[in-house]
């Protein structure tokens, strides 16, 4: 079925759910979660799916591989809630959430919007990235340059504020900011009258292109040999 937008319902289940935080309340309002929430979903990463197809865009998904979980894995966190408050999807090259460089939709009542590109990597992987930056910097500055005639900059989100070791001959600002990243990511808010259009769909492809530039950056840094 073709994305028509998510209904009124969407962002007054997950206010609900957060104040409802029990299983029996939850079994209740399944059928509400299934249409106003996950049946859209999956619509949208789908018609999304042919239009980055279309574009000749290396990213794939599908609503069976790639939304969330609305259950928490509360085994190794503070907030023990069984239930998340928001919804979202992850498209990659493979179609695996788990694959490295990211294109993500995230849905809640407190903020809605698109991200995209390398989010909480292990050590190794991040290392490279920084790496990249600090030895091609022309070629790192190009890509923030793309990004910004695209209205999009990358996110100071956990910036160190000490560079890391091995990097203290970098003098240059721009590769500065780039080696102290803990994240290399860019994100567009969506307004909530955004997210009940079925244009969603295709803005969300835009972001898509306009992210592209980080994307195939981190993508060639990871695979760098050297």
């Amino acid at each position: 079925m073709a994305f028509q937008g998510f209904g009124r319902d969407a962002l007054p289940f997950f206010r609900a759910l957060a104040f409802h935080q029990t299983k029996a309340w939850f079994e209740e309002n399944r059928a509400t979660y299934e249409t106003a929430v996950r049946g859209p979903m999956g619509d949208l990463v789908e018609d999304v799916a042919v239009l980055l197809a279309e574009a000749k865009i290396p990213i794939r998904g599908d609503r069976k591989t790639s939304l969330f979980r609305i259950h928490r894995d509360a085994r190794f966190s503070k907030i023990k809630d069984p239930y998340k408050t928001n919804g979202g999807l992850a498209m990659t090259r493979t179609g695996s959430k788990t694959d490295p460089g990211v294109l993500y939709f995230h849905l809640s009542p407190e903020e809605c919007f698109f991200a995209a590109g390398f989010y909480r990597l292990d050590p190794a992987p991040l290392g490279r990235l920084r790496d990249a930056a600090a030895r091609a910097p022309e070629a790192y500055k190009a890509m923030i340059g793309k990004l910004a005639k695209a209205g999009l900059a990358l996110s100071d989100e956990d910036a160190l504020k000490r560079t890391p070791r091995g990097f203290e001959t970098v003098d240059d600002p721009a590769i500065l900011a780039a080696v102290r990243q803990r994240h290399f990511i860019v994100v567009r808010p969506v307004s909530e009258p955004e997210i009940s259009e079925p244009a969603l769909a295709p803005s969300l492809g835009a972001f898509a292109r306009d992210a592209l530039p980080l994307l195939a950056w981190g993508w060639d840094a990871l695979t760098d040999s050297r």
